[in-house]
């Protein structure tokens, strides 16, 4: 059975390519949706009138200066100040007024691993009872899972000294 199919041609078919596809070896480009990959923080006001920032993902043990904007908020009015909380790793540097809101910005340091939010409170200057709060969310990596892209409107300033007992000169007690 084997010897009667020895002397049967192969059966060849070519391979067509449509009329567009490049040639073999050319460079070939992917092109996603603009909105798929949008690279500005995100500012969003919640349900209950409060703003959440997402800022993307940051590395562990690093300074960033985050610049976003607010939306008006017309129980704030034109001036409004942060209110100073106990927190170390959210500082309010400066707010200015623009003519579609407010332009904030801040300092943060990003301190442990994981999605991580801080708030700042905004407040009136005129009405004592106007405040709004602002949350900002980061997604922080650790030390061995590479260097994020940031987004923008988020400037690295710097980075934050690791301790760690291995690299220590103390030897102990004699």
């Amino acid at each position: 059975m084997a010897a009667a199919k020895k002397g049967a041609k192969p059966k060849v078919a070519g391979v067509r390519f449509a009329a567009g596809f490049p040639e073999e070896g050319a460079h070939n480009h992917v092109h996603f949706d603009e909105q798929l990959h949008d690279s500005v923080v995100m500012v969003s006001q919640q349900e209950d009138g409060n703003f959440l920032v997402k800022v993307g993902f940051l590395k562990i043990l690093h300074k960033y200066e985050i610049s976003f904007s607010l939306p008006p908020v017309q129980r704030l009015g034109k001036s409004i100040c942060a209110v100073p909380l106990p927190t170390l790793n959210l500082k309010v540097l400066s707010i200015t007024s623009q003519a579609e809101g407010h332009s904030i910005k801040c300092e943060y340091t990003a301190h442990k691993e994981g999605v991580l939010k801080e708030e700042m409170i905004l407040a009136s200057e005129t009405n004592d009872k106007a405040f709004v709060k602002v949350v900002v969310q980061a997604r922080v990596l650790d030390r061995h899972h590479g260097t994020p892209m940031l987004l923008e409107g988020v400037r690295c300033t710097g980075t934050e000294l690791e301790y760690d007992s291995e690299q220590s000169d103390w030897h102990g007690f004699d």
